[in-house]
């Protein structure tokens, strides 16, 4: 990189930052394993849990919803979306997923704010356990990592364009 070149990147310092998370309760089991790493993610980072907001919603196609609400209030710094869509043997889980991740961005477009995906999408039980804390991680704690990391990159840029 040049040396004259702006390098703006956000840090890992959730100090001061209020979140939003919402949960779907469908999948519970994961879902709540999800918010436990976010949780635990935004604290070791430094976010007060006092600056922690939880709503949880019946489902992940509900998440969007009450996140475009949370935006609409000003009072975050970011908002997370957390639930676990498993395959059947329908199409019903690939159309929730498209739904609810073209709403997310809206959302974040909408409201210039960071709306974090972190809705599992699996093919099976055995993929939601493995991203829900074991051996591939937990998707709610790298969603609580984007959501900080975003939000302090966000700071450092003007709302406006300025002519």
């Amino acid at each position: 990189m040049n040396n004259e070149t702006q390098l703006l990147q956000g840090a890992m310092n959730g100090a001061g930052l209020k979140i939003g998370i919402v949960c779907a309760r469908f999948n519970s089991i994961f879902v709540e394993q999800l918010l436990s790493g976010a949780e635990d993610a935004l604290i070791r980072h430094g976010v007060s849990a006092k600056d922690i907001t939880v709503a949880w919603v019946p489902g992940s196609f509900e998440t969007p919803l009450v996140l475009q609400r949370m935006a609409a209030t000003g009072k975050f710094d970011a908002l997370i979306g957390l639930g676990v869509v498993i395959q059947g043997a329908t199409q019903h889980a690939q159309m929730i997923n498209s739904e609810v991740s073209k709403a997310y961005a809206q959302i974040s477009l909408n409201f210039n704010l960071p709306v974090v995906y972190g809705v599992v999408t699996t093919e099976n039980i055995e993929q939601a356990i493995e991203r829900s804390g074991s051996k591939a991680g937990n998707r709610g704690a790298s969603a609580a990592a984007t959501a900080i990391e975003m939000a302090n990159l966000l700071r450092q840029l003007p709302a406006k364009a300025h002519k």
